[in-house]
Formats: C-alpha cells, sequence, structure tokens
C-alpha cells in the first residue's frame, strides 16, 4: 500500500491554497450534482432571471459595520 500525504504537515496557507488548485482543476464535466442539487440550481437561476441580482457589495456592507462602530 502507498503511503499517504499528510496534509497536516501543510500549513494552513498552504491547505488552502491547496484546496484552490485542486477545485480550480476540475471542469463543469467533473461535477455530478444529484437531481435535488439541479432542481435548487434550476430554482435560484429563474429567480435570478425573474427578480435579478440580490444582496450588496460587502465593502457597504462593512462600511455601515464600521459606522456602527462593531
Amino acid at each position: 500500500m502507498a503511503k499517504r500525504f499528510d496534509v497536516k504537515r501543510l500549513s494552513p496557507e498552504e491547505r488552502i491554497e491547496l484546496a484552490e488548485e485542486l477545485w480550480d482543476s476540475l471542469v463543469e464535466e467533473d461535477i455530478v450534482l444529484t437531481p435535488e442539487q439541479l432542481e435548487e440550481l434550476e430554482r435560484r437561476r429563474a429567480r435570478l432571471e425573474r427578480d435579478g441580482p440580490r444582496g450588496r457589495p460587502w465593502r457597504d456592507v462593512l462600511g455601515e459595520i464600521e459606522k456602527r462602530g462593531a
């Protein structure tokens, strides 16, 4: 049996970078969604088309928090 690489030997920053590299290496065809996930994705796409984008830029939210003194 091949010896496994111990990821805990990496720093947290190195582990995050590795996770990002692994994620970025995937292509759309690699990701298989369940029927429930596909249904949710379609529901969210339909809401986006109907209502437009929701949410606010994080800088705006952070600015409000800073104004409150939090």
